[in-house]
Parts: C-alpha cells; sequence; structure tokens
C-alpha cells in the first residue's frame, strides 16, 4: 500500500515534468520549423497524448473485445470536450483563434459525423478500418501543408532560442515516451489503492481507467494553458479526438472487424456528437472564449454522464 502510494506520487512528477517538456519542445519545434501552434498540438501532441487509448483499445481488439475498445474511443473524445477542457476553463478561459473556429473545429465535427457512419449498422469492418487510417494519413499531410503554406506568427515566451531543431526535437521525443509510461504507472497503483478501499473492478474501469487514460491530454493541456498556449491547446484536443476516431477506431476494425453493441451507435456516439456540437455554439459569440461558467457546465456533463454509466450499469 505505502509503495504503491509513493509510485503514485513518482509518476505524478514524472507527468507533470514530461507535459512541461513537451510543450517546451513542441512550441519551439513549431517556431523552428515553421508550423503553427495550433497544428503541433493536431499533430505531435494529439498523437503522443493519445498513445495510452491507442494501446489499450489495439489490446482489447486483439483480445476479441471490439466494444471496450469502441467504448474508449467514444469515452475518451467525450471526457477531451468535458472534463478536460471543462476543468482548463475553469483554470483559466480558453480563447480561439479564427483558424480553430472556422477550420479546425468544423474539420473535428465533420471527422465525428464520420464515426456516426461507420457505427450506424453497428459493425465496423476491415474495409471502414482501412479508410479511416487513409483519411487520417490525406488529413495529417493537407493541414502540415497549409500550415507551412500559410506561416503565422508565433508567440515566443515558451520558445527556447538557444534549442537547435535536433534538440527540440529529442525533447519532444523523449517526453512524448514519458508522458504515457507515467500515465500507466500512476493508473496501475491507483487501481491497487483503489482495490485496497474495496472498489470494484467495473467502478475502477467506469472512473480510474476512463480518466487514467485522458490524463497525458489533461496534463500537457493544462501546462499548455498555464503557458498561454491556447492555440496548441486547443489544437491538442480537437487532434486527439481526430486521432481517436480516424486512427485507433481505424486499427480496432482492422484487428477485429466484428458487431458492435447497440449502446455504442445510439447512446454514446450522439453524447459525443452532441458535447462536440455544444463546444462549437460556446465559441460561437464574440469573445470565441471558453470562460469559467462554460467550462463549469463541461465539467457538469461529464459529471452527469459518468453518473448515469454507474447507475446504468449493465447497460
Amino acid at each position: 500500500m505505502v509503495k504503491a502510494i509513493m509510485f503514485l506520487i513518482i509518476a505524478l512528477i514524472f507527468l507533470a515534468w514530461s507535459a512541461n517538456k513537451l510543450v517546451i519542445g513542441a512550441a519551439t519545434l513549431a517556431h523552428n520549423i515553421g508550423l503553427s501552434p495550433i497544428v503541433i498540438g493536431m499533430t505531435i501532441l494529439a498523437i503522443g497524448s493519445s498513445i495510452p487509448e491507442m494501446i489499450l483499445s489495439i489490446t482489447v481488439a486483439m483480445e476479441g473485445k471490439i466494444n471496450t475498445a469502441v467504448g474508449n474511443i467514444l469515452g475518451s473524445n467525450i471526457a477531451n470536450v468535458t472534463l478536460i477542457l471543462g476543468i482548463l476553463a475553469m483554470v483559466k478561459p480558453v480563447s480561439l483563434n479564427t483558424s480553430a473556429l472556422y477550420r479546425e473545429l468544423p474539420l473535428m465535427i465533420i471527422v465525428t459525423s464520420i464515426a456516426g457512419t461507420v457505427l450506424w449498422d453497428h459493425h465496423l469492418s476491415l474495409c471502414e478500418g482501412l479508410w479511416l487510417l487513409i483519411a487520417f494519413i490525406t488529413l495529417t499531410l493537407v493541414i502540415v501543408h497549409i500550415s507551412r503554406k500559410n506561416k503565422t506568427n508565433i508567440k515566443e515566451k515558451n520558445i527556447s532560442k538557444n534549442m537547435s531543431n535536433f534538440k527540440a526535437l529529442i525533447w519532444t521525443i523523449f517526453a512524448l515516451i514519458v508522458l504515457p509510461l507515467s500515465s500507466d504507472n500512476l493508473v496501475s497503483n491507483a487501481v491497487l489503492i483503489a482495490k485496497h478501499f474495496g472498489m470494484s473492478d467495473l467502478m475502477i474501469g467506469l472512473t480510474i481507467i476512463s480518466v487514467g487514460t485522458s490524463l497525458p491530454e489533461l496534463t500537457t493541456s493544462l501546462v499548455g494553458i498555464l503557458k498561454g498556449e491556447s492555440d496548441m491547446v486547443i489544437g491538442n484536443i480537437i487532434g486527439s479526438n481526430i486521432f481517436n476516431i480516424l486512427v485507433v477506431m481505424g486499427i480496432s476494425g482492422i484487428l477485429n472487424p466484428s458487431f458492435l453493441t447497440n449502446y455504442a451507435m445510439e447512446r454514446d456516439f450522439w453524447v459525443m456528437f452532441s458535447v462536440s456540437l455544444l463546444l462549437v455554439t460556446m465559441v460561437l459569440d464574440k469573445s470565441r472564449t471558453i470562460n469559467f461558467i462554460k467550462g463549469s457546465i463541461l465539467l457538469t456533463l461529464f459529471v452527469a454522464y459518468q453518473t448515469y454509466l454507474i447507475i446504468n450499469i449493465n447497460a
């Protein structure tokens, strides 16, 4: 018990440290190679912080548990918008630039709609998995090309001017490795502590593991928002949702084409789609900002959704 608590504290320290290094390395890399912070957030940060979801989904898909894999994807996307963005907005208002409002956010809605078309027949096929992966590769290449073609001014307060491209890349890669490892270690020890106090496996899965796989996004985004990197934070959340649908769901479909429970489409997809649309409506005012009140609403929705799942435990 004492050992588990010690390792949990160490994991928290490494989680915070790696998130800080990831933001600095990614911001410097964005500046040096001419990519905007939001694109770095949508690509490097989003892929790196989504590693726990990807590993978990691939593992359970290979074990034949495709419903768990898809549930993890939908649940993580819901948590990204409601839990993570909700907490961030309550800590510090999150502002969106014109690019995020008119390009990246609509893109997330389109990809979320694609998930609906895939899940509509309650079946995830090999062909659909392949098309999702192809769509992600194409989308990433287009986004990077547009960003490098239309270079924007990048904030320099989180940029190390003495850091070369190579050093920034090394720090970014190293942080991307340490971040999910720290998250996994934290979740494992939290589960041990929870079991010590008598929590059931199902309750642990609905709480600790569902939140634990979102810890990299939460920690990276929290560090980013405190450093004033709103664009990178928004890019991380949007990119993570896109990555989960196109890549994680795509790989799950390739590894284990299967029929899905009706709840994936009839309940959880519509929750994911609804909170995504809610996010868009929240930033359509003149401020283009998600403030404390809006953040509170998002966080309340997350708590309500989790409560509903626990009450309807067999659904």
